[in-house]
C-alpha cells in the first residue's frame, strides 16, 4: 500500500518532468546555440569552408536553397538584381545537393563575378537538419557578431531581408 502511496505522491512531478523535455528537444539547434551552422561545406574547387572562413565584423546572410526549387531561383535572380543592397554584408548559400548540382546553379549564375557570395555543398543535408528547413528558400540573418537576427523559410520579400542586415 505505502508503495502506491509514493507512487501517487511523485507521479505529477514525473509527468511534469517528462512533459518539460520534449519541449527542449524540438527547438532546432540554430535557434538554441544561434550561430552560423558550423557543418564543413564544400566549395567550386572543392575546398572545404566552415563558417570560422566567413569574413568577421560583417553580418551574413544564410541562404539555404534547393538547385530544384523555383523559388530559389527566383530568390537568387532577385539577390542578384539588387546586390548593391547587400553591399556591406556576406552571403552565404548553400544547398544540400552534391557538388555538382551546385557547381551548376553556380556556372548558370556566374556566382563568380559576386565577390560578397560563397556558395557551398553541403550534401550530407545535416544543415537542413540544424536550421529545421521544413520548405525552401531558408534564410537565415546573422549580424555581424554573426549571432542569429532573423530566420525566414520560404519566399520573402528583399525589402523585409534588407531591415536586418
Amino acid at each position: 500500500m505505502r508503495s502506491w502511496l509514493l507512487l501517487f505522491l511523485f507521479l505529477p512531478a514525473v509527468l511534469k518532468a517528462q512533459s518539460v523535455a520534449p519541449a527542449a528537444a524540438q527547438t532546432p539547434p540554430f535557434k538554441q546555440y544561434k550561430i552560423i551552422s558550423p557543418l564543413p561545406m564544400t566549395l567550386y574547387d572543392g575546398h572545404t569552408f566552415n563558417k570560422n572562413d566567413l569574413p568577421k565584423n560583417k553580418p551574413v546572410l544564410v541562404f539555404l536553397f534547393s538547385v530544384e526549387c523555383d523559388h530559389c531561383a527566383h530568390m537568387t535572380q532577385e539577390i542578384l538584381k539588387n546586390i548593391g543592397k547587400f553591399g556591406k554584408s556576406t552571403i552565404l548559400m548553400v544547398t544540400p545537393f552534391k557538388l555538382e548540382r551546385m557547381k551548376a546553379w553556380y556556372d548558370q549564375y556566374n556566382i563568380r563575378n559576386y565577390p560578397n557570395i560563397i556558395m557551398a555543398a553541403e550534401p550530407t543535408r545535416q544543415i537542413a537538419y540544424y536550421y529545421d528547413l521544413k520548405n525552401f528558400p531558408g534564410i537565415y540573418i546573422y549580424d555581424k557578431k554573426h549571432r542569429l537576427a532573423a530566420d525566414y523559410e520560404g519566399t520573402v520579400k528583399l525589402d523585409t531581408l534588407l531591415k536586418h542586415l
